[in-house]
């Protein structure tokens, strides 16, 4: 008799962890909820304190009556009112959620840092790094992942992107390497927000550069005069124009010393890849693109007709 009674609590007992573990359980909502390491105990203590289970102690019950497979700690989304079993199959099968931040093409190296410093659930800060080695696009981590480990990845795309583009280049380009592309490409990213033009923007550059004249790109001089922020609150003045300084390509010939932001793929593919042009000059037309010119009297005669369209604002070349 006593023996019928045991087996009898004992299969009610593990009918009634049955009904539990597959019960409704309190969340009201799907929630992500980040499951924290240190072993069973801290586990169900954090599950309950983010809503997820009500009952850490039934938890590991069930957890030690279902010992097949290794309960991760992660970040996970844990649906509405998810059961104890559910809960169980998320933490040993479930990826963790992805997080995606995207470093936006034409950002100095000032920007990205804060953007990376902002980014949330990472965890770190961010070393210094060089202007114009990061690879604008969008990266996905997880929840405490550092900024430097996403940093360097941004950094090791943008190296693969620049040595497959340069494989590739056209041939009797004025560029003597990689880097040279790079900050080639940079102007050409901070200049035009049109992507049919870059082709052509770098075209008059590099015949620019091809004639020993000054490139007189603007994006430079703002670079300067911003302490490589990239951005100024006011436009050029005459006085930021005349600046001795190594990025100024009103006052030095050639290239500047360095990027002056992380340009896209398509800018360096542009500029290894340059229109068939002749031209050495272009200016705003006012509709948010440029005019180009081969000769400075019709490059004169573009100036002319984007101070009549924007008055007072001097004109970019």
């Amino acid at each position: 008799m006593v023996v019928l009674l045991l087996a009898g609590g004992a299969f009610g007992g593990r009918a009634w962890l049955r009904a539990m573990r597959d019960s409704p359980g309190p969340l009201p909502k799907t929630t992500n909820i980040v499951v924290p390491r240190g072993g069973l105990d801290r586990l169900a203590t954090g599950l309950a304190e983010a809503g997820a289970i009500d009952n850490p102690l039934l938890f590991k019950a069930i957890v030690w009556l279902n010992p097949n497979g290794a309960l991760h700690a992660a970040e996970f989304t844990f649906p509405e009112h998810a059961s104890l079993n559910q809960v169980l199959t998320i933490l040993r099968t479930a990826h963790p959620v992805e997080r995606l931040i995207t470093i936006p093409e034409g950002l100095t190296a000032h920007q990205i840092a804060a953007l990376l410093t902002k980014a949330d659930a990472m965890l770190g800060d961010v070393a210094r790094f060089e202007e114009g080695s990061v690879l604008p696009q969008t990266y996905a981590y997880e929840y405490g992942a550092t900024r430097d480990s996403v940093l360097g990845r941004a950094r090791t795309a943008m190296t693969k992107a620049v040595a497959s583009a340069w494989a590739g280049r056209a041939a009797d380009l004025p560029l003597a390497t990689p880097r040279d592309a790079v900050i080639m490409a940079s102007l050409v990213e901070r200049e035009t927000a049109k992507p049919e033009e870059r082709a052509h923007v770098a075209a008059v550059y590099e015949n620019r550069l091809r004639q020993g004249m000054k490139l007189q790109a603007d994006p430079t001089v703002v670079y300067a005069a911003s302490g490589g922020a990239g951005v100024l609150d006011h436009p050029l003045t005459r006085a930021e124009l005349d600046r001795d300084d190594p990025f100024n390509t009103y006052r030095n010939v050639g290239l500047p010393p360095a990027p002056i932001c992380a340009p896209s793929v398509a800018s360096i593919l542009a500029v290894l890849h340059p229109a068939q042009s002749d031209d050495l000059y272009f200016v705003a037309d006012g509709r948010g693109g440029h005019a180009f010119a081969t000769t400075l009297d019709a490059h004169e005669r573009n100036v002319a007709r984007y101070r009549a369209l924007v008055a007072g604002q001097s004109p970019q070349r």
